[in-house]
């Protein structure tokens, strides 16, 4: 049964996932230790990841927010509070910027954009026009992201004021990179989980595989342990019903 799992969610679950899916979907009860060592024997580890570049860079002359968010990472309801962030993937030749949002109802993604370059219209303001469109939030939105140049531009604060009433821009303390933990958690999953981002496929195979992992996995299926071990869609369903 949990070799069956493991190859389901193509060994992007540990034991901790593998556990809960066996006492919530096949009903057996058994200790996390164990999970791990039938794990480790039959040699079904989860796969691992590899440390990504920096891509912050706030080293720049424009005005930075406070930490409203205050590592406060619960939300009462979808669309009180959004996090953000980008990130560097490996392709053929080169390297493809991803940002994405993130609400922290229900830890979806429910923006992201692709990018060749760290311009803010092609990363920041990009995945923010898919959020406000996926989930247009009520008033009083707190929108959370790193300090980087991206999230202090012009264009992405009137983006940002224009699709988000009452808006609340957040920013992390300098080099705090945990007052953005649920971003930089989700960028860790993904490269830990997805095949492919060794640099060896082109930016459209990265760009396809991405989608596909986020979109029909991740938001649909994958088990989130902050949202008691459901997947987004399925804890939001269960909570607005």
């Amino acid at each position: 049964m949990i070799r069956r799992i493991v190859e389901r969610h193509k060994r992007r679950y540990g034991s901790p996932r593998v556990r809960q899916e066996l006492r919530q979907v096949h009903g057996k009860r058994v200790s996390q230790k164990r999970v791990a060592r039938l794990m480790r024997e039959n040699r079904l580890n989860a796969r691992c990841g590899w440390r990504r570049p920096r891509t912050t860079d706030s080293g720049h002359g424009l005005g930075v927010c406070g930490n409203v968010l205050d590592r406060d990472f619960r939300a009462e309801g979808p669309g009180r509070k959004w996090v953000s962030d980008i990130t560097y993937l490996r392709v053929l030749g080169g390297w493809l910027y991803l940002t994405v949002v993130l609400d922290l109802f229900d830890r979806k993604v429910v923006g992201w954009a692709f990018s060749d370059r760290m311009d803010a219209a092609g990363t920041v303001v990009a995945a923010l026009g898919m959020a406000v469109k996926n989930r247009p939030p009520p008033p009083g939105l707190i929108f959370h992201s790193d300090r980087g140049s991206q999230y202090c531009s012009h264009v992405f604060r009137e983006a940002l004021r224009a699709g988000c009433p009452d808006v609340r821009q957040s920013m992390s303390r300098r080099g705090e990179c945990r007052d953005n933990a649920c971003a930089e958690s989700f960028f860790a999953t993904l490269k830990r989980e997805l095949e492919g981002l060794d640099g060896r496929r082109s930016s459209a195979q990265v760009r396809q595989s991405v989608f596909m992992y986020v979109q029909t996995y991740y938001n649909r299926v994958r088990a989130h342990s902050a949202i008691d071990f459901v997947a987004p869609d399925v804890f939001r369903s269960a909570r607005i019903a």
